[in-house]
């Protein structure tokens, strides 16, 4: 579990976004945690990449296909970590590894802030948008996307 704090004037942590907060509501009141800090490259694009996410995937419905239909009893659910994790996969950031049964597996590459340099970030955020156009939100463009973007920022 990874989430993102906000230092405030009074010494105190809050959390620094909606997804981060729900984050720390999972924790236990009480429960003992380990915490490691990292001061974060650039956390504004963060969050504006996350706000695009998140955007994305409240516009996004997943389609009704035949294998869900099979698997009597099992209803899958729309989530987001695996919806970020697949855009980062097509986006063209992943890493692939085999399973036990031959065949390959991709893995959405880690975001934080120690894995993922600022430059690096920037590409993936400008390939999300791509993927993001030609997947989820088919009747934006680039430009038009980016204006809603500016414009949910300015709201939150």
């Amino acid at each position: 579990m990874e989430a993102f704090f906000i230092k405030t004037p009074n010494n105190l942590f809050m959390p620094a976004s909606y997804h981060d907060q729900e984050l720390l509501k999972k924790i236990k009141a009480g429960a003992a945690v380990k915490l490691s800090c990292t001061q974060v490259r650039n956390y504004e694009f963060h969050k504006k990449y996350f706000a695009l996410l998140n955007m994305a995937f409240d516009y996004w419905e997943p389609p009704e296909n035949r294998a869900t239909k099979v698997l009597v009893g099992v209803t899958p659910e729309k989530n987001f970590d695996r919806f970020r994790k697949d855009i980062a996969i097509l986006a063209g950031f992943y890493n692939a590894t085999y399973r036990l049964n031959g065949e390959v597996r991709l893995e959405a590459k880690s975001i934080s802030f120690h894995s993922m340099s600022e430059d690096e970030f920037e590409e993936l955020y400008t390939k999300t948008i791509d993927v993001i156009i030609k997947h989820v939100m088919h009747i934006y463009t680039d430009e038009a996307l980016r204006s809603v973007l500016n414009q949910v920022e300015e709201f939150e």
